[in-house]
């Protein structure tokens, strides 16, 4: 799958369709196994396919409101905490509404296609490609209420991180 998302990545400007073909034993992106290349390269040639749109995450990250990096990501996105030893404080709004504060590991946000990758070991739900969403997944949320959502795939998700306090 890896390989399948970099190719994803390099063909995303040009909209270029990707097919993966499964040369190892998992891939959940791949839609070709090995054995049928022969008949994939014949039904590629013939145009005898149909291509599926997969939807997409526009992320951006700012620091005191100035953008900072930006980019977009087919599977998922995640913040999270860069010390072992230690959980990041979040506040997590949907489309403008604040929703809730935790202290954790950190959030994953997921699309259908990345439903089987991180979300998933997360305790996220399993999307059918073909379903339109977006799921948030807090990663070991100290916190009675952080439960994995699924919400609209035109919401905007903002994980803001609060500064941390000396000695905390």
């Amino acid at each position: 799958d890896g390989t399948i998302l970099r190719a994803a990545e390099v063909t995303h400007p040009s909209g270029t369709p990707v097919l993966g073909v499964n040369l190892g034993h998992v891939g959940f992106l791949a839609e070709a196994e090995y054995d049928d290349v022969e008949s994939t390269i014949d039904a590629i040639v013939h145009r005898r396919y149909t291509a599926e749109d997969r939807g997409t995450l526009d992320v951006t990250v700012r620091r005191e409101g100035e953008l900072v990096w930006s980019s977009f990501a087919l599977n998922e996105a995640s913040v999270e905490k860069a010390a072992r030893e230690r959980m990041i404080e979040v506040v997590l709004e949907i489309d403008d509404r604040p929703l809730s504060r935790w202290g954790c590991d950190g959030v994953v946000c997921a699309t259908p296609t990345g439903s089987t990758a991180y979300n998933f070991s997360a305790g996220g739900p399993i999307v059918w490609p073909g379903v339109e969403a977006l799921m948030v997944v807090p990663l070991s949320a100290h916190a009675l209420f952080a439960r994995p959502m699924v919400v609209a795939p035109t919401s905007v998700v903002a994980i803001e991180l609060l500064a941390r306090t000396e000695g905390a």
